[in-house]
């Protein structure tokens, strides 16, 4: 099994591109399913959730390649109605082929879910609004069972969280549904928008994206599409908080910072100096930094999928600050193997109260989520010493080569197989 070595205290210099979104791509990959035409899908980042993607499409009757960046997909023949469990296993976000496979097929089986053990990420918000539609559901050999015999109907969905697999799902679907359906309560990421610009190059008939409630005006058919996905905003947030942690000066390229607003008006409290122009960001250390609060929230809030790197920095800076995580009951793994660095961490429930110190020791750690396993990369650079990063296949899932990246920026570090 692969791991990192981290030889850190270097400060970290130069630019660095940012990659498209892994958690945009997935849901427009599998937004191909709703047409049999040809799709064309540009800055796709190279990991192993786009790879597990890929083959899910191929498996259900998708043909899809990707070279480089670009993936593009294949005239369909015949759609598979089940998804199986060594698919499903392997992804959270495999659960989004229910939406384009019932729309069209009028049925799908799909096993339960794997992905990060972040939380129970209970699916029952998809399911809920899949049966107000008209959908009949049951739970049979640890496989979800779905079938819609007269077609899906528009209706009104709220939801009692602003889930945004569930908006995904529920967009997915409700494109090839009959009527109108409002989804109320909506997610307002960026990644919701970017899926419904697809869906709307496709055809679809979607206003509101990016708010509360948004329309889908059920139509017949949609055909293919050419789309650039956006750039990765938790990347982006990662690769500020690495100059900073580092006392660093790091230009990030191709990046979008209105998608990440909030995390650039934290870094700039804390102290450091961050400049845009366009699509790029400047992110350089000038002075110590100082402690910043943080409470988790939903879009446009600070984002649960920074938590784990920001108590990083946190945990490198003089004086206390407070971490409050409202989104996920269960992401605070990242605690103990923070704390094996020298970090001084104190779990309260759902906060952890940090007192900054001035240095860390290298250490083995282990990563027990993907963005728990930036915050530990992101220690490493900051020690003394070496540290061993192990199951670092939960980077693999959504960083783009991240080892030659920072490499790049004058880190030591490398991978080992």
């Amino acid at each position: 099994m692969d791991k990192i070595i981290i030889n850190g205290g270097k400060k970290l210099k130069g630019t660095v591109k940012i990659s498209g979104s892994k958690n945009s791509a997935l849901p427009i990959l599998f937004a191909t399913l709703l047409t049999d035409d040809k799709c064309k899908i540009t800055n796709v980042p190279t990991l192993a959730d786009i790879k597990t993607t890929i083959d899910f499409l191929n498996f259900i009757g998708k043909p899809s390649t990707k070279k480089t960046n670009v993936v593009t997909t294949g005239i369909s023949s015949k759609l598979a109605s089940v998804a199986p469990y060594d698919l499903v296993r392997k992804m959270r976000a495999s659960v989004l082929v229910m939406g384009p496979l019932l729309a069209r097929l009028g049925k799908v089986d799909v096993s339960l879910p794997g992905g990060c053990a972040i939380g129970a990420r209970p699916i029952d918000i998809h399911l809920d609004a899949f049966k107000q539609m008209g959908a009949n559901i049951e739970l049979k050999e640890g496989y979800i069972k779905m079938s819609a015999p007269k077609g899906l109907k528009g209706c009104d969905i709220e939801l009692r969280f602003a889930s945004v697999g569930a908006t995904e799902n529920i967009l997915l679907a409700s494109v090839l549904a009959k009527g109108t359906t409002r989804i109320i309560n909506a997610a307002k990421e960026p990644e919701i928008e970017d899926l419904a610009d697809v869906l709307n190059k496709m055809g679809a008939k979607i206003t509101g994206a990016g708010t509360k409630i948004i329309t889908v005006e059920g139509v017949d058919k949609l055909k293919g599409f050419t789309h650039s996905v956006i750039p990765d905003r938790i990347e982006t947030a990662t690769y500020m908080i690495a100059a900073a942690i580092t006392k660093g000066d790091i230009t990030l390229l191709n990046t979008n910072p209105n998608h990440i607003k909030v995390i650039i008006d934290k870094l700039i409290e804390a102290g450091l100096s961050v400049k845009v122009f366009g699509d790029t960001i400047t992110a350089k250390w000038v002075k110590e930094l100082k402690p910043v609060n943080i409470k988790t929230e939903i879009y446009p809030g600070f984002p649960t999928d920074v938590q784990a790197q920001w108590m990083a920095l946190m945990a490198t800076v003089n004086g206390n600050s407070i971490i409050e995580e409202t989104v996920f009951e269960n992401r605070f793994l990242h605690v103990g193997e923070l704390q094996r660095f020298g970090a001084n961490l104190q779990i309260e429930g759902k906060t952890v109260y940090v007192t900054g110190v001035k240095k860390f020791s290298g250490a083995p750690v282990m990563v027990s989520d993907l963005r728990a396993g930036a915050a530990l990369v992101l220690a490493g650079l900051f020690a003394e010493g070496q540290s061993k990063i192990l199951r670092i296949y939960h980077l693999d899932r959504g960083y783009e080569r991240l080892e030659k990246k920072f490499t790049k920026l004058g880190a030591n570090i490398k991978r080992i197989k």
